[in-house]
């Protein structure tokens, strides 16, 4: 699989060539369609998987990366819906130790998903629009569950 752009630069990932056109894959749709092989060209240094990704939304790969489990996602989602909250209330509210809780807000952080706030003169958290937007678009989806 290779990155590829068209005429129009719109970028693509390259299914199958053959002698005169290429079936490439929109990364954002999955939509298969056949291209003219003279209006692909090849992106060098690009990532297949990179590319592949890209169609996933920013706020939800950003989301992803920080989040390594349900217990943690929970975290964020109590923060989304609640915040902004103080740390005490967080600690009070999760089935995490301090210092694992301390750990995964400083991987919010880090990511852009959670900043620091004053709550009721307590230090605390608050989501930015990236954790926001990235909650909705995870809930977005019409079936619950697994």
């Amino acid at each position: 699989m290779q990155t590829v752009r068209d005429a129009a630069g719109e970028t693509y990932l390259l299914v199958k060539r053959s002698a005169e056109s290429s079936r490439v894959r929109d990364p954002a749709t999955g939509e298969e369609r056949y291209v003219d092989n003279a209006e692909l060209r090849v992106v060098d240094g690009e990532s297949p998987l990179a590319t592949a990704a890209s169609g996933v939304p920013s706020p939800v790969r950003r989301t992803l990366g920080a989040v390594r489990d349900d217990r943690s996602l929970g975290l964020l989602a109590v923060v989304v819906d609640e915040g902004p909250i103080a740390a005490i209330d967080l600690l009070d509210a999760a089935d995490m130790c301090e210092s694992d809780l301390h750990g995964t807000l400083t991987e919010f952080r880090a990511a852009g998903l959670i900043d620091e706030a004053e709550v009721a003169g307590r230090r605390g958290y608050e989501a930015t629009p990236v954790a926001t937007d990235a909650l909705e678009l995870l809930r977005g989806g019409t079936e619950r569950g697994e």
